[in-house]
């Protein structure tokens, strides 16, 4: 299987790996439709994809807020007809000790690293039923394997985001 002309969607598009993603991708001819929560960041991106004769759109997306995916997800599909890849990436990690009581920082990472992934699952699972096809990547960390102190909560989502994927290659 080649990756050219395939549509990607991927989140978290902006910077680190979903950035680096995004720009191999789209350099193998990829179609790749990115979404972040910074727009001059992956619009960035995109310039650079296409500025390289790649294709690439953009839509500002916050995982936490499942009505944004889907409307990534659609944005795949009414561009370029079809959603081929769903790679799950966005995810944030404030580190701290449990003893420094981290509480709205623990809720964004559960909020981004795992409610995220659930409605990027729930924005693609729809679309590549119809189509009989497709992938979902959810990219997880080593953290979710090996715990460090200031890494509980982070690795605690990493962990859950490794058993979800591993769920959906369960017949259902």
């Amino acid at each position: 299987m080649t990756i050219e002309d395939k549509v990607v969607v991927i989140t978290g598009a902006g910077s680190g790996t979903g950035r680096a993603t995004a720009l191999h991708l789209g350099a193998l001819g990829a179609k790749v439709v990115l979404g972040a929560r910074r727009q001059a960041r992956i619009a960035e991106v995109a310039k650079e994809i296409v500025r390289s004769g790649g294709r690439a759109v953009y839509r500002p997306t916050d995982v936490t807020v499942h009505q944004e995916v889907l409307a990534l997800v659609d944005l795949a599909c009414s561009q370029f007809g079809r959603l081929d890849v769903m790679v799950n990436n966005a995810g944030i990690s404030p580190l701290s000790r449990f003893d420094a009581l981290q509480v709205d920082a623990w809720n964004a990472m559960i909020d981004v690293n795992l409610r995220g992934v659930l409605h990027g699952i729930a924005a693609a699972l729809p679309v590549l039923g119809r189509q009989q096809s497709g992938h979902v990547i959810n990219v997880v960390s080593t953290a979710g394997l090996r715990i460090v102190p200031t890494m509980g909560v982070y690795a605690a989502t990493k962990n859950a985001v490794r058993t979800i994927s591993e769920a959906l290659t369960c017949p259902h």
